[in-house]
């Protein structure tokens, strides 16, 4: 089910944090309490190829999201352990060092079930009762936006291939911002700086008469 209006799952997770530490996130409570915005971002596994591509183009951004007063968490299905080599191995190297957002280790899947972003189907034998799994078992490459008040106002999900496009989540805080500011809507293509519209008959012809 979709999550877009509701409240983010308020559930404490491991993670790891740059300099080693082992934590517990509750990613709703991080933008409650903090009241500030939250990018959280799944990707399938530690150690792969188009992974570590798409941690490194978020910590570039980092200091836009900062400046957003929005937080950048990373997850997969990994352990903390290994997120921590992962660290720690170099950049020319396929490693995120470097990277100084922390990064969810929902080993037991209980999140990303919850979720359901997990590629895994179970089939159950009805004679022997043994669950046979299909699927890599690991998260598609889901992202979600979350206000300060926990509710989730964008999500979307690629295929483990595709990566994702760092900048247009920067387009869609501010598409967001702008709407909690002045109470008006943003068009199609809205880019901060360009003109919203008033959420009316009278706002969309007025839009449609200026482009």
């Amino acid at each position: 089910m979709p999550l877009v209006g509701k409240k983010f799952p308020s559930v404490a997770i491991d993670a790891m944090s740059d300099m080693g530490d082992t934590l517990k996130i509750d990613v709703y409570k991080e933008a409650v309490e903090n009241k500030k915005k939250v990018l959280l971002f799944w990707y399938p596994k530690d150690f792969t190829f188009v992974c570590p591509t798409e941690l490194h183009a978020f910590q570039e951004a980092i200091q836009e999201f900062e400046k957003r007063n929005t937080l950048v968490i990373g997850a997969s299905c990994d352990s903390a352990e290994v997120h921590f080599a992962w660290l720690n191995t170099p950049k020319d190297n396929g490693g995120i060092e470097g990277v100084t957002y922390p990064i969810l280790a929902d080993t037991h899947r209980y999140l990303a079930g919850e979720l359901g972003i997990l590629d895994a189907d179970y089939e159950v034998n009805d004679e022997t009762g043994e669950v046979k799994l299909s699927g890599s078992n690991v998260s598609y490459r889901a992202t979600y936006l979350i206000d300060e008040d926990g509710k989730v106002f964008h999500e979307s999900v690629n295929d483990m291939p595709v990566g994702r496009n760092v900048q247009e989540y920067l387009r869609l805080i501010d598409a967001y911002t702008h709407v909690q500011k002045h109470g008006e809507v943003c068009p199609a293509n809205w880019e901060e700086g360009k003109k919203a519209m008033n959420a009316d008959r009278e706002g969309v012809a007025a839009y449609f008469s200026h482009n």
